[in-house]
Parts: C-alpha cells; structure tokens; sequence
C-alpha cells in the first residue's frame, strides 16, 4: 500500500512509528514476497475448489447404473487387489452416495495407486496414481512450491514477511490529514491513472487485509519450521496431545492421504492444507487375510449408517487387535469424526470428534477449514476467491507503481530521510512478530548483518539498494 511520493518529515509523530522506516520495510518486504504471493493466490483460488473439480473429473466413476445390489466391501477390495498383482491394501473409502464407485487405496513399489470399483459389478473403471492427481500437484505447489521441505521453508518465509508487508501497509495506509474517505475507502478515479493505481493498490489492500492475515496465520501450524517450534512449545506447556490430528511432517501424501488418515494421522503436509495437506503417518501397508476381509463387511455395516460426512476411509487401526479406523476427512474439519471399531463385533470402541478435541486442536480445525474455504459453503469460497483475487490485483499494482517511480539502474527503494530516528513502537512490534514468527526473526537479522557488513561498503550496491 505504497504511497506515489515520500511524505514530508513534518508527517512524522511520536505517537506513529517513523512513517520513512515503515514505507522501506513494506517496500522490502513487498519486493521479496509479491512473486510467492502471486503463485500462492492462484493456487489456493483453484484449491478452494478442490471438491468440485475432483467431482467434475471423476463424474464418470460416480453416475453409475445402480444394480440388483452392492457387492460386500471385502469383495470390492479383493476386485482391486487382484486387477493390481503386487499391491497391498491402504484404506477403502465408502461410496459417497448411490451410483458412486467404491475407492480402494492401494499400495505398491511404484507408490499409493487409488482404483475405482463398480460396487455391483466388481468393475475395476480406472485407477489413478495419488502423484499424479491434479489437485494433489496444486496442493504441492501452495503447500511447497514442489520443493518438499525446502519449498515449504521458503513458503513460510514468504508468509511471514507477507504479514509483515500487510501490518506496514496498514500503517501507511492509516489516514492522518482528515482527507475524507476517497483513497482510504475507495479509489479516486478523476485523479489520473498514477493517482487511481495507487488507490486500487492501497484501498483494495485494506479491503481484504484481515482475511489476508486470517489465512496466513491459519497456515502457519502445517509450515515445517513454524510448525515443529509451535509443538514443541505444546509440549513444554503441557498442552501437547498424545495424537495431534494434524503434523507438518515432509513427504506430504495427500491421500494416501485418506488412508493414512484412517489409521492415525493426518495431514502429512499444508501443507498442509482431503485438507489443505491431507496425508499422514502411515502406518505399513497390510497384507489382508480372511478375518480382515470379512471385519471390514462389519465395520461397514457399523459406520454407514451414522451419516459420517464424506469421505469416509476405513483402516487398519494402528493398535492392530482386530480394530479398524473409520474416519471422515471431510474438509470441513468440525465435522470429522474418528472411530475405531472393532472387526469381530462391530461395536465402536471410541470416538474421536470436534468435541474431543484440545482446544488448541480446535483452533486449527476451524482455521484449516475457513483456509480450504469450507467451513461456511459457498460464502467462504467467495470470500477467499474474493481476497485472491484482491492479492493478484494488489501485486499487479505494486509493480505498476515501482517500475513507474523508480530512478533507471536503481532498486527504487524509499529514500531513509536525514536523521531516521528509532520508534519504540516500531521496535517493539517488530521484535514482537520476531518472536511470534521465529523464521521472520531468524532472517531479518540474517538480512540486518548482511546489510551492514557487506552491503554498506560496495558503494555501487549500497546506491543501487538506496542504502546511502
């Protein structure tokens, strides 16, 4: 939310942080964030519709003629071990509804393969490598940018200065002077085109910051260094869980995803974010023997009736004993619940639900699924196609205003003023986020020493960066 020209040192107050130093760290910040913000808007738009767009590609897997009657589970697993010599069992997803293939999660040396029964006819219709599913190379790309753990590091990092970038141009956005509400609520659009690309600049920055930091703080538990210090500050406080429902551990395998969800863990990635990360720990994969087979036809018959909310996967539990896992991975994390029941009786042994759950645990659910866009239908997709789409806007803004201001051959950095003088407001809130957000922290002081003990004794780079 860059302003078109330096403000006067009269603008500067002791109440406000030095107005200078905030417009040269939103530029900085700016400068390094708007190309991951970009890729991250985008990505995330699509991913808001990951459920429709699957549902849409699989359209032929579940408008199937419905016959005399559904085969047993166990028979629609042993359909799609056979058609996959090699392969050994993950999880079984219920059909969804009536007319809907059956899915059956496979594993082999090739990796999680998903194959698509017909419940009546046994049918094996297709069958689809979990790699290779559109929305899961989407997901890799928001969660990762398909670098794995370095990838994620780097998404993180540019979150945390994306937070940076928002607070600072909320401050430079804040109006001071009573100008009235044209270019703080909506743009002028009589003050010539510089004039009007500011304001969309500015004006739609404000519009959609709250749901901006909304989602990247809701990210911010499935990233790998943020995540790994927020549990081990759960487990210093005591207020660890013996089985977190969601981890931002590497190898981010969607849906193996579901069946690894089913036995225990969730959300091997954000990445993190069925969910906006979705694999887990999954446990080895099973070589299923009789007994197993004809338990999965009762816990079926256990866990169809309750309604769970699709999709429902059912597992090997991890605590063996004849338990299996029946889990719903519904995006709408409130609404999953987590059963083990056991194979020879059916009963539910326990169950696992929003209820249940830590409050901390809570927290994330709800601010997992308000980031995946489903916790509220609809008007939650809007919402958040709404602010991707202010994002894209903001970033074509901001590079608008910067290649239009800047000298040639210089970065166009905001000049620092005569005699920058330190806030303690601007301190404080900065040492505040550093601690708030470790890898932020870690890097402005990387950055700092950087600055000062290489970049301030090239003079060509120390002009080019505008730090004379």
């Amino acid at each position: 939310m860059s302003p078109s020209e330096s403000p006067s040192p009269s603008q500067d107050s002791s109440r406000w942080p030095d107005y200078r130093a905030v417009w040269r760290w939103h530029f900085y910040a700016g400068i390094f964030c708007i190309p991951f913000v970009a890729v991250l808007a985008i990505s995330g738009a699509i991913y808001l519709f990951k459920a429709e767009l699957e549902g849409w590609s699989e359209r032929s897997y579940d408008r199937l003629e419905q016959g005399a009657g559904a085969a047993l589970p166990s028979a629609q697993i042993s359909a799609a071990l056979a058609a996959f010599p090699g392969s050994t069992f993950e999880g079984y997803e219920l059909p969804a509804a009536p007319g809907c293939a059956a899915r059956v999660l496979l594993r082999s040396e090739a990796g999680s393969r998903r194959a698509y029964v017909d419940p009546t006819s046994l049918a094996i219709l297709g069958s689809v490598s979990e790699r290779d599913r559109f929305m899961k190379q989407i997901f890799r790309l928001h969660g990762e940018l398909l670098m794995g753990n370095r990838g994620s590091n780097l998404v993180e990092l540019a979150a945390c200065w994306t937070i940076v970038m928002v607070l600072t141009g909320l401050v430079l956005w804040w109006p001071r002077q009573g100008r009235g509400l044209a270019g703080v609520i909506w743009p002028r659009f009589h003050g010539g085109r510089r004039l009007l690309w500011r304001d969309m600049h500015a004006v739609t920055g404000v519009w959609i910051s709250l749901v901006t930091l909304a989602l990247l703080f809701s990210g911010l538990p499935w990233a790998k260094f943020w995540g790994d210090a927020f549990k081990s500050v759960r487990r210093w406080t005591g207020t660890a869980v013996a089985r977190q429902e969601w981890s931002n551990d590497g190898g981010r395998s969607e849906s193996a995803g579901a069946a690894g969800a089913a036995r225990g863990g969730e959300h091997a990635g954000h990445a993190g974010h069925a969910g906006h990360g979705g694999g887990g720990r999954r446990s080895a994969p099973v070589e299923l023997s009789a007994a197993d087979l004809a338990a999965i036809d009762v816990v079926a018959a256990t866990v169809v009736p309750l309604g769970l909310d699709a999709p429902v996967v059912l597992a090997l539990a991890p605590e063996g004993k004849g338990r299996w896992s029946a889990k719903s991975t519904t995006a709408n994390r409130p609404r999953r619940v987590d059963l083990v029941v056991d194979g020879a009786s059916g009963a539910i042994v326990r169950r696992d639900d929003f209820a249940t759950k830590h409050p901390i645990d809570k927290v994330v659910a709800v601010g997992t699924a308000f980031h995946e866009g489903r916790l509220f239908g609809w008007p939650n997709q809007l919402l958040l196609l709404v602010t991707a789409a202010g994002l894209v806007l903001v970033c074509i803004s901001a590079v608008w205003l910067w290649l239009r201001r800047r000298d040639p051959g210089r970065l166009g950095a905001p000049p620092p003023g005569i005699s920058p003088r330190r806030s303690i407001p601007l301190v404080t809130a900065v040492v505040g986020l550093g601690v708030i957000l470790p890898l932020f922290g870690l890097s402005l002081l990387a950055v700092l020493l950087l600055e000062r003990l290489v970049l301030r004794r090239v003079t060509p780079v120390k002009t080019w960066l505008g730090l004379a």
